[in-house]
């Protein structure tokens, strides 16, 4: 009879959603529920409740090109990082942002490759571009083939 008791306890804890106590800050959820990804259309959330939120595309060599909604603080490496990361195939010499300013054209080139790449980073500071609403990054790259 005991045995009985304790494999229903034990199959209770396997079909029973128990947290133990534990907050959502504590289990990370609070950030993916915020952080929705429509993989049919292209567009994904990761706004910020709290913040001026702005829309802005990626397009090229990532994982998740497409338009994200995302606050207006973040930095170009940060969205980098939302869409997946560069493929194999990109090219993080000549990243670049394209945007407008003053009614004319600017593009903003960057160059990761040493972070990725090389065993040393270039010993001049980068200073990363934070991004401004309507921004496209541009991620170049060309396929490789191996025979």
């Amino acid at each position: 009879m005991i045995k009985v008791i304790i494999k229903c306890f034990v199959l209770s804890l396997f079909f029973y959603n128990i947290n133990f106590a534990q907050g959502d800050y504590e289990l990370g959820t609070q950030w993916s529920e915020r952080a929705k990804r429509n993989i049919y259309g292209g567009f994904y959330d990761y706004s910020d409740p709290e913040a001026l939120n702005i829309s802005v595309s990626v397009w090229g060599f990532v994982k998740y090109p497409g338009r994200y909604m995302v606050p207006d603080y973040t930095k170009m490496i940060d969205l980098l990082s939302f869409v997946g990361g560069p493929t194999d195939d990109s090219n993080l010499d000549e990243l670049r942002i394209y945007r407008i300013e003053n009614n004319k054209e600017v593009m903003i080139p960057f160059d990761y490759n040493d972070l990725m790449w090389k065993d040393e980073l270039d010993g001049k500071y980068k200073k990363v571009p934070t991004l401004k609403p309507s921004d496209i990054l541009v991620v170049p790259g060309e396929p490789r083939l191996y025979f």
